[in-house]
């Protein structure tokens, strides 16, 4: 066989195994065996070997990589991937329909609704580019994930290449021709998006754990978890050992409305070659969906894969930029969840944890019972006034209640079954790590550790300061921290930048580059943007949307930590309880935070090792900014950005956000379903501006 005709050959054989990959796992078909189907790609992988030079990266032969990872890189969303609301009664339904007929109108009289089964499994997002996947990506927080495409790859149900269609395909699925034409365009040789749901059906899963069980190997705990831990997999070769399942539930082609429903997505991603749920269906009312629901939530347990509700959403795509968003999820969606799982069980100690602030919470030890997918042995109980509540005692007969990702809960003791050996749960009076005094504040329901310097606190407070949310310094989990701080490494959040390599070698776990990596890691975060430094310093009452506050009204001048120490301690505790949204509470605990001598010490070592903070980008933006100084509330939910990137918009122009309308407010922002705020704003005279006069103005 010459080069030509190889290469025709393995042409052919990579469409006819694409075509019996199609039918086996969109139609749910078999035309050929599978040792056939196997015979088939043993003769593309010998070809290839052969001729390398014909091999591409859609070539089925491509699934599984070489090499395993080191870690995944980060990968942000082109759109970002949001939260569901959930909902769990009859009731919540009725009052979401009600919702959104007031922000559609009068055309709101029949709203048709696609109702989706929800399975219990991993989101992911794929990108094809001119018809070739070229991007997958783990949810994340929404905005970022991270890039696990070598895994998803191995997945056969996802399609290297985009199936071949043609204009006449996509006009059957009611698409008119015009818009055909651009969504075969964008198909072709465009870029477009599709989000779904990475699975492990029940047989899969039962099938591994038998296998792992007679291997001696840890067993899964459940399906979501096995499928969620193995896409987490950095080698491809073990993902692909696991069997995995994709199914599509979103299609993005840009960001004009080009399909008229949503059931059209699903429509034309079955086309392009991708499993949609055939249970998935259109129903013309609620009181339909409602028994939709009902049947699926009677007959879950039939189904190949865990299933824990049903995602409801309006059908008409129109309507989507209409409802809009509120926080991180849109209007248009509703997870209507399956009826919580309970079962008995009983409670056999409290415990009680400590947090980052010294907050004390109760923790119940229950003996172990399956419900809603997990093991459980521990159930919060939240404070003491919720034990009360309860009625609850050590060695009761509880009820537990778990509903998908809701943190199991005790709701019901069934104190007929006492038998007089129950204890009653006391308040704590000493904390269970240092033993130091504990107290309740007055007006709250917390008690809380008297000593600041209690090893339980100060971890969670190390924790606290490399989160997220805060520095974000990354290789510093919770093992690592603990770790650290039992070979007296690090005391307190300083000794994070007095870290040695030669230290961290002595550890388990850290060879020359995860060292490397961690100090690398650090040293990246010693210039420090002034809202995430205030969050991470843990400033009781402090969160983000006060810490970003604060960071532009204190008017840093220096990238200095002892400026920032002496421009706060000029203030006093009434001047900063004078700044708007900053109240009493707030205003106490900066002033004490600030005054404090071991915090200040902390603070001065921080400078030592070099740690700024970084104002420079700000203070330009608001010297010739046209927000500088003004003060905005903003009320109802926007169609064209979140609540979030509204903010974000106006803290760059150098404006301030508000929680309430008062006659130092400059604008009041009012998207739909506006409340009291805009009321309030017109009684005042308070400039009151629309969405599309605010993104005006932004837009200069």
């Amino acid at each position: 066989m010459n080069k030509k005709e190889a290469k025709e050959r393995i042409e052919k054989l990579k469409k006819e195994i694409d075509y019996h990959r199609f039918l086996y796992h969109v139609e749910d078909k078999q035309e050929i065996t599978d040792a056939a189907h196997d015979s088939l790609k043993n003769e593309l992988q010998k070809l290839e070997e052969e001729n390398p030079e014909f091999i591409t990266p859609d070539s089925p032969t491509q699934r599984v990589g070489g090499q395993p990872l080191e870690k995944f890189e980060k990968i942000k969303h082109s759109k970002p991937m949001m939260s569901i609301f959930d909902s769990f009664t009859e009731n919540e339904m009725f009052e979401w329909e009600e919702r959104l007929k007031k922000i559609i109108g009068p055309s709101s009289k029949k709203i048709e609704y696609f109702c989706e089964l929800k399975m219990d499994g991993l989101a992911a997002s794929l990108v094809y580019v001119g018809g070739k996947l070229t991007k997958g990506a783990t949810r994340g927080d929404g905005v970022v994930g991270e890039d696990v495409t070598a895994n998803l790859k191995t997945i056969e149900a996802i399609p290297l290449s985009l199936r071949k269609i043609n204009l006449s395909d996509i006009e059957k699925i009611g698409i008119e021709k015009n818009k055909a034409q651009t969504i075969l365009k964008a198909i072709e040789s465009g870029t477009i998006g599709l989000r779904g749901e990475v699975i492990m059906t029940k047989k899969v899963f039962d099938e591994l754990n038998k296998k792992y069980k007679k291997e001696g190997k840890n067993i899964f705990v459940n399906p979501r978890n096995a499928a969620a831990g193995t896409i987490r997999q950095l080698n491809p070769k073990i993902v692909s050992e696991r069997n995995l399942d994709f199914f599509v539930y979103s299609l993005l082609l840009g960001e004009d409305n080009l399909l008229d429903n949503h059931e059209q997505e699903h429509e034309l991603a079955s086309i392009l070659g991708f499993k949609v749920l055939s249970q998935n269906k259109i129903e013309k009312s609620l009181s339909e969906v409602i028994k939709f629901h009902h049947y699926w939530d009677d007959h879950r347990n039939g189904l190949p894969f865990e299933c824990d509700g049903i995602v409801v959403k309006v059908n008409n795509l129109h309507l989507w930029p209409v409802l809009g968003h509120i926080g991180k999820g849109p209007r248009y969606y509703m997870a209507y969840k399956f009826s919580a799982e309970q079962v008995t069980t009983k409670v056999l100690d409290v415990v009680w944890q400590i947090g980052r602030t010294g907050t004390l919470t109760p923790i119940a030890s229950v003996e172990p019972v399956f419900v809603g997918g997990v093991t459980v042995s521990h159930s919060t109980l939240h404070n003491m006034d919720e034990i009360k509540r309860l009625g609850l005692k050590v060695g009761d007969t509880v009820i537990l209640e778990r509903a998908g990702d809701v943190i199991p809960k005790v709701v019901k003791v069934l104190d007929n079954l006492r038998d007089g050996t129950e204890k009653v749960i006391s308040r704590p009076k000493k904390c269970p790590i240092c033993e130091s005094n504990v107290e309740k504040a007055s007006g709250e329901v917390a008690y809380r550790c008297t000593n600041k310097n209690c090893y339980a606190v100060n971890i969670r407070r190390l924790m606290h300061f490399v989160s997220k949310g805060a520095l974000d310094i990354e290789g510093l989990g919770p093992s690592i921290i603990e770790q650290l701080v039992s070979g007296g490494l690090i005391k307190d959040i300083s000794d994070f930048y007095n870290l040695k390599k030669e230290d961290l070698l002595l550890l388990e776990r850290f060879a020359e580059k995860s060292a490397d990596n961690l100090l690398k890691s650090i040293e990246g975060k010693k210039n420090v943007d002034l809202a995430k430094f205030l969050i991470g310093l843990g400033i009781r009452h402090v969160g983000e949307e006060t810490a970003i506050f604060l960071a532009t009204k204190l008017k840093v001048k220096s990238r200095k930590l002892k400026d920032l120490i002496k421009l706060v301690q000029e203030y006093g505790a009434e001047d900063l309880e004078k700044m708007e949204d900053v109240g009493p509470i707030v205003a106490r605990s900066m002033f004490e935070w600030f005054r404090d001598e071991h915090n200040l010490a902390i603070l001065e070592r921080l400078e030592s090792h070099g740690v700024q903070i970084i104002i420079e980008d700000n203070l330009a933006k608001q010297e010739n900014s046209k927000f500088l100084d003004k003060t905005f509330v903003l009320t109802g939910a926007m169609s064209k950005l979140t609540r979030d990137e509204a903010k974000a918009k106006i803290r760059e122009l150098g404006g301030s956000i508000s929680s309430s309308v008062s006659k130092k407010t400059d604008f009041v922002v009012a998207g739909v379903e506006a409340g009291s705020k805009l009321e309030k704003a017109k009684n005042l005279g308070v400039k009151i501006l629309n969405e599309e006069e605010f993104l005006d103005i932004v837009k200069g």
